[in-house]
């Protein structure tokens, strides 16, 4: 017999001592909140994919637009409100440093959707845009 623990729901904005979405041991307001509200940029590609999974995870729209790149952004993002993310594992990363103009990660996002289990695996792509790191595309899908 296997036992299940629950899983926790996404954290609000609000509640500023919630886990960060993201994985990293850290609150949510100290981790990739401070890039949501605008006052800090991430400083890597990585920083910058997390910072967008949390986005998904709370739902921030204004976020993930402002971090994709502006030749791949699309006009509109409608973020699927029966849609829960529960888990990012990042898998590797290619270049996406300080000193860096371009990077990659390559991670796992579970997520729930209708009560029914699910894993993205995406190769993401970064570039610095006006001195910021901004995502620019993706390969991969649900597996």
């Amino acid at each position: 017999m296997s036992r299940r623990r629950p899983r926790p729901a996404a954290p609000s904005p609000s509640s500023p001592a919630a886990p960060c979405p993201c994985g990293l041991p850290a609150p949510y307001a100290d981790c990739c909140a401070r890039f949501h509200r605008g006052p800090a940029s991430a400083p890597t590609a990585e920083a910058l994919m997390r910072s967008r999974y949390s986005a998904f995870a709370v739902r921030d729209r204004e976020y993930l637009l402002r971090t994709w790149h502006p030749g791949t952004r699309p006009g509109e993002l409608e973020l699927d409100p029966a849609l829960r993310w529960r888990r990012l594992e990042v898998l590797s990363t290619t270049g996406g440093s300080p000193f860096h103009t371009e990077g990659t990660v390559a991670f796992r996002a579970h997520y729930t959707e209708r009560g029914r289990e699910g894993v993205l695996e995406e190769h993401s792509r970064f570039t610095r845009h006006g001195g910021a790191w901004v995502y620019l595309d993706a390969s991969g899908g649900a597996v």
